[in-house]
């Protein structure tokens, strides 16, 4: 019974808590079909809608069709029209070209018949030319045609050689222009070179302190230096006397700071002598970055700077050729600016040109010399080439060639820039002391007196006394054999052959 009531209860319990779902979803449903009637409802509308909307559109497009084919068809017909009136155009054409062919064909009959009448005359008009000269008509041609020919060859030289004579004249007044303004641009005093520089002294005391005990500082200055002292009766003056102007120098700078010091002696004079062969050295090199400023050269290597230093103390001909050079490299800048020609390769030709002549020991001729030097240390080949054949030992192939030609030729043809007979005397001093160092175990050789002696300088190592004896001998022999014909009266050779001991107290 209880099992019943229990049952019964649970029973009423789930229909208590099912009767709510049901009317929950029944009223769901009801919604959804109420929102389902509303949605078929407004998709009806827009399909009616969008219905009246395309047959709309449909319509306004047929209407603007049929707008465009009748504007279409009423721009045919206005086509139609012109194309009609173009034919009528080109048929009155074609009838007016036909009536001009007859009437041209009439012409042209009317001219070939006058042209055959013409040819007929002059047909009758030749035979009568050549029954009355005598001549037929190629014979008649011929003779005019040789005489127009004649004429007109004399008359093409005539122009020619007026056309040369005009170019010849106006070429050579260009040419003195160029040449004098280049001139009147970089015109330079002159001085003539010597070959003794005076040292001026404080007294004449000092000239028994330079000559020194039984003569041992004179000797030991000159030995060292390798120039002439002369101290004469000539008050408060020595002479320096040497042709090679580096050792000059360096003996003018030495007995200088000797005579103002006023200590002089052997040891003391040696290292003088040192202090002056760098001071020259630093001076030559300062003259050569002048000279490189001066010209404005860039770019230059350090080496060819320092030889172009060397050319401070060298001359040619009485002349210096570092002033020298640096006025030619002046006169090519101005004649290659005139030109229009390559300034820079003429203005490093210009003044390296000569740099061959600081080269004693090389035989080739110092415009080759200059050349290889030039393309040793990166010079342009142009301006190497332009150096080697200022003096045409080599063909001048560019027009900066020719102007170094011409700039040397200025600089050096200037009334008293150079002195023939102190170059020959040079040469012969300078040949003197090649003579000398050529013989094995010389160390240097020096011509003094003007070249009345040379000084050969050995190593006591390598030739003693009897060696000595004989070097003299020989070098004497060979002097004769090399330069009989340039020196007058005999030359002095002196060998000398000097061992120092040296050793330090401590």
């Amino acid at each position: 019974m209880t099992a019943v009531v229990t049952c019964a209860m649970i029973v009423g319990f789930v229909r208590l808590r099912i009767e709510p779902r049901e009317r929950e979803l029944k009223q769901t449903e009801a919604e959804l079909k109420k929102q389902k009637d509303e949605a078929d409802q407004n998709i009806e509308a827009r399909r009616k809608e969008t219905i009246v909307a395309a047959k709309e559109e449909t319509y306004r497009l047929r209407a603007e069709l049929e707008r465009e084919n009748r504007d279409k068809r009423a721009e045919i017909g206005r086509l139609e029209r012109r194309l009609a009136q173009k034919e009528e155009t080109l048929d009155r054409r074609v009838e007016n070209l036909e009536k001009k062919e007859l009437a041209l064909g009439e012409k042209d009959t009317e001219s070939d018949r006058l042209r055959t009448e013409l040819q007929n005359l002059l047909g009758r008009q030749r035979a009568e030319l050549e029954r009355v000269a005598g001549l037929s008509s190629d014979e008649a041609k011929a003779q005019v045609l040789h005489a127009v020919e004649d004429e007109t060859r004399m008359e093409a030289a005539r122009l020619i050689r007026d056309i040369e004579e005009k170019a010849k004249d106006e070429g050579e007044r260009r040419a003195r222009n160029i040449v004098t303004l280049a001139v009147q641009r970089c015109a330079v005093e002159q001085t003539t070179e010597t070959t003794v520089s005076v040292v001026p002294l404080p007294s004449d005391d000092l000239k028994g302190r330079i000559i020194g005990r039984e003569g041992r500082n004179i000797r030991a200055f000159e030995t060292l230096t390798g120039v002439d002292v002369i101290i004469d009766d000539t008050p408060e003056t020595v002479v320096v006397s040497c042709f090679d102007p580096v050792r000059r120098e360096i003996a003018r700078l030495a007995l200088a700071s000797l005579v103002m010091d006023g200590r002089i002696h052997p040891g003391r004079i040696e290292e003088v002598v040192e202090k002056a062969q760098v001071e020259v050295e630093e001076k030559m090199r300062e003259a050569g970055e002048r000279a490189v400023l001066e010209s404005g050269v860039s770019g230059m290597h350090p080496e060819l700077i320092r030889l172009v230093g060397r050319m401070r103390y060298r001359t040619s001909y009485g002349q210096n050729i570092l002033t020298h050079s640096i006025e030619v490299s002046n006169l090519c800048v101005s004649m290659a600016s005139e030109l229009g020609a390559n300034v820079e390769i003429a203005r490093r030709a210009g003044l390296l040109h000569d740099l061959g002549k600081v080269d004693y020991e090389n035989d080739q001729p110092h415009a080759l010399i200059s050349r290889d030097t030039m393309l040793r240390y990166g010079e342009p080949a142009e301006a190497a080439h332009a150096a080697g054949a200022h003096h045409n030992d080599i063909e001048p192939e560019t027009v900066e060639a020719v102007l170094v030609q011409i700039a040397d030729a200025i600089s050096a043809a200037r009334p008293g820039a150079r002195r023939e007979m102190l170059e020959n005397y040079v040469k012969r001093l300078q040949k003197l002391e090649t003579i000398g160092d050529a013989f094995p175990g010389v160390e240097k050789t020096y011509a003094v007196q003007a070249g009345r002696e040379i000084r050969l300088m050995v190593r006591p190592g390598e030739v003693d006394d009897l060696a000595a004896m004989q070097l003299a001998r020989d070098a004497a022999k060979k002097i004769e054999e090399e330069m009989a014909s340039q020196y007058p009266g005999q030359i002095k050779v002196t060998v000398i052959r000097e061992t120092r001991s040296v050793e330090y107290a401590k």
